[in-house]
């Protein structure tokens, strides 16, 4: 088994796109960074004020599905595996709760 130094690329990216969309959808102490930004653009982050469905963490998928896109095509550099299949978790548990919401 060959050990295989990866190099930073634009792979590495995965990484940091899946992190970023990991900081935008939790909440931290009840307060969640994401519906901030998403309220400072003008968007909602509830459907009913402060309650209901939580659009920010559908927003984060702004994040997850280009990180996953560039982890399958940048296999090679450093991060790019854990970002590809973290995102890819992330985002289809984000799908499937959607589904129980149209559902």
């Amino acid at each position: 088994m060959e050990i295989r130094n990866k190099q930073l690329g634009i792979g590495t990216i995965s990484l940091a796109l899946c992190l970023a969309g990991i900081l935008f959808s939790i909440s931290f102490r009840y307060v969640c960074i994401g519906d901030y930004l998403v309220e400072g653009i003008g968007l909602n982050s509830w459907s009913n004020g402060d309650s209901g469905i939580h659009y920010t963490i559908f927003y984060s998928l702004i994040f997850f599905i280009p990180s996953f896109l560039i982890g399958l095509k940048y296999k090679e550099n450093y991060g790019s595996k854990v970002g590809r299949n973290l995102s890819a978790i992330i985002g289809l548990l984000i799908l499937i709760s959607l589904l129980g919401v149209v559902v």
